[in-house]
């Protein structure tokens, strides 16, 4: 595929940047710096290339199949797909409302408003589903590539003007000092959980695949399929690194320790960048993290009922969903609506912290994350995916170390509850 094309079916791969960098850049990497430093440089890397596999066989099943994610799951059986439905469901709630509530907190922070986080979320979420109705995936697509441009070139600044206050020592391979832990348990897993997004927001990048191919006209060979998503993906591996350096320079070098409550952490997040480099940055900065919590918003909204409604159509009607494509119909806005209110009503009932809520989140994402990878294997390898475009013997192997590495965490997370 020459250059012209690549660039019209360019952009999933963006897109899926976009909605991992977000809570689990801006909140859980920053905290990794503040409180270990550069300690878990380590199993932040890990997690980023044993998870990988994963997330790639989304976009190469779809260029090497003309169907999503979810079709792979149906063929393997209806009890696959049920899983997927199952916990889709569970956690779209749990997942949008924390992404919902993070955006929220630095909305009423930035802009001074009295409102009640669950009205800023309420207005949030309509905001992002007039933008979708309006602007269907053209205007999904577009502003993915203009916000995560601004936000790579304010955070790199900042990283790069920071680094000189890091303690390098810090730096480790390994989260035990001695026979402890270096952070808590639930932190680690949390951490993981969402490093560098949840498993189940691999169908995502499936289905956007097939949008991007009907709104170009192109259809993405596995090549360039692969090429995309490697862009998005490494981007948001080296956002991650940015964030852990940013907290271990300005806040780990400090002692300083991240607030729990929302308004505070919002505070202390934007003065990291105006320590940095001058209040000069602080308008910049503001604009950067507030679009980058909008677009993870904006593909939140979109991804959940996109993908529900797939999976739930394709339970309903296997043969017609085959031709489809992926295109979305009335249920899809019935889902996006439904998910909305809940999440309303999440934010008016929660009580608690901001770092608790997402912390639930994540550790909820790497509890369900070794079947759904799993699922994904069997999807890549099956019958469906032409030999020549199937995973080779070292990404196998990454496959099965990588299913191996979050199933101990996961098992060791649960017997550390019952214990």
């Amino acid at each position: 595929m020459n250059r012209v094309q690549f660039l019209k079916c360019f952009g999933p791969g963006l897109l899926f940047a976009g909605s991992s960098i977000g809570v689990s850049h801006l909140v859980q990497s920053t905290r990794a710096g503040a409180m270990a430093g550069l300690a878990l440089s380590g199993i932040i890397l890990c997690a980023i290339i044993l998870k990988y596999p994963f997330f790639e066989f989304a976009p190469r099943y779809t260029a090497a199949t003309g169907l999503s994610l979810i079709e792979g799951y149906r063929r393997i059986g209806r009890w696959a797909l049920w899983i997927y439905v199952v916990f889709t469901t569970f956690s779209s709630v749990i997942i949008q409302t924390a992404v919902i509530l993070f955006t929220s907190y630095l909305v009423q922070f930035i802009f001074g408003l009295s409102l009640s986080l669950s009205m800023i979320g309420g207005v949030l979420c309509f905001a992002c589903g007039l933008l979708l109705w309006i602007g269907r995936f053209y205007i999904l697509d577009t502003s993915i590539k203009i916000i995560l441009l601004l936000l790579a070139c304010s955070t790199l600044t900042a990283t790069v003007a920071i680094v000189p206050q890091v303690d390098f020592s810090t730096t480790g391979l390994w989260v035990f000092n001695g026979s402890e832990l270096i952070v808590p348990l639930g932190f680690l897993l949390a951490l993981l959980g969402w490093m560098p997004t949840a498993i189940d927001l691999s169908v995502w990048s499936s289905l956007w695949t097939l949008a991007k191919n009907r709104a170009s006209g192109v259809t993405t060979d596995v090549a360039t399929a692969r090429l995309d998503f490697q862009i998005g993906y490494f981007g948001t591996a080296i956002v991650a690194f940015a964030f852990v350096i940013i907290g271990a320079g300005v806040m780990h070098s400090t002692g300083e320790t991240l607030s729990t409550h929302g308004t505070v952490f919002s505070t202390q997040l934007i003065s990291l960048y105006t320590i940095a480099l001058g209040e000069w940055i602080r308008p910049i900065v503001i604009v950067a993290i507030l679009t980058t919590m909008l677009s993870t918003s904006l593909t939140i909204v979109d991804g959940f009922p996109r993908a529900l409604a797939h999976a739930i159509r394709s339970l309903k009607f296997p043969a017609l969903q085959d031709q489809l494509h992926g295109q979305i119909g009335p249920s899809y806005w019935i889902i996006l609506g439904t998910l909305a209110v809940l999440t309303v009503v999440a934010l008016e009932l929660f009580i608690g912290n901001m770092t608790t809520m997402i912390d639930f989140a994540t550790i909820m994402s790497f509890l369900t994350a070794p079947v759904l990878g799993y699922l994904n294997l069997r999807a890549v390898c099956s019958d469906d995916v032409p030999s020549e475009h199937r995973p080779g013997r070292a990404m196998r192997i990454l496959s099965y170390l990588g299913l191996l590495f979050m199933s101990t965490l996961a098992l060791t997370y649960i017997v550390f509850l019952v214990l």
